[in-house]
């Protein structure tokens, strides 16, 4: 994973609430404790993210509103700028010039009350919460369904609801198409 990719991830992270630390970094992605800081120091510094540590909750949080720029580059990162000469032959009717943007990863929270699910689940759980509510978090609407319904357990969508509208429409289709009285 990049810088990009770790510092969006601590950026949704702090705007949900969910008070990440360097340590979650370290977990997340799989890297020294001291990138971790070197991640926490560059938003801070470089992108002036008003962040804040809250001892009680062991996390940051922001002390105000704040959003990340349009798109982060470091040295570290792949070179974009053939991507961005690309995007600016496109023709769209009145586009001045093409923009990316960075993809964030979805997030829903499931309430699953079988423990072997949530170990399973493990790799996409981000934070718990009562009553058997997960916090998860997922790059692919569909590769996320594909392993809600693989599980075989029974597994609640609290949030979002078009994620809950989308798995209720993928069942009914397989419904559909898969007749009992075959």
């Amino acid at each position: 994973m990049s810088a990009n990719d770790r510092i969006q991830w601590l950026h949704k992270m702090i705007s949900e609430n969910c008070y990440p630390n360097a340590a979650h970094l370290v977990d997340k992605f799989s890297i020294s404790p001291r990138q971790a800081q070197r991640d926490v120091e560059y938003m801070r510094r470089e992108l002036d993210a008003p962040m804040c540590y809250s001892h009680l909750h062991k996390g940051y949080y922001y002390k105000e509103k704040y959003s990340l720029p349009l798109v982060l580059e470091t040295e570290n990162d792949m070179d974009i700028h053939d991507v961005w000469r690309g995007m600016r032959n496109f023709d769209a009717q009145n586009a001045e010039r093409a923009v990316m943007q960075l993809q964030l990863p979805y997030t829903a929270v499931l309430e699953i009350k079988d423990r072997m699910t949530v170990l399973n689940l493990r790799g996409f759980i981000v934070s718990d919460e009562p009553h058997h509510r997960y916090r998860c978090e997922f790059p692919s609407v569909e590769l996320f369904i594909g392993i809600i319904m693989s599980t075989g357990a029974d597994i609640k969508v609290i949030e979002p609801l078009w994620l809950r509208e989308r798995l209720v429409e993928f069942a009914q289709r397989v419904l559909k198409n898969n007749p009992n009285d075959e």
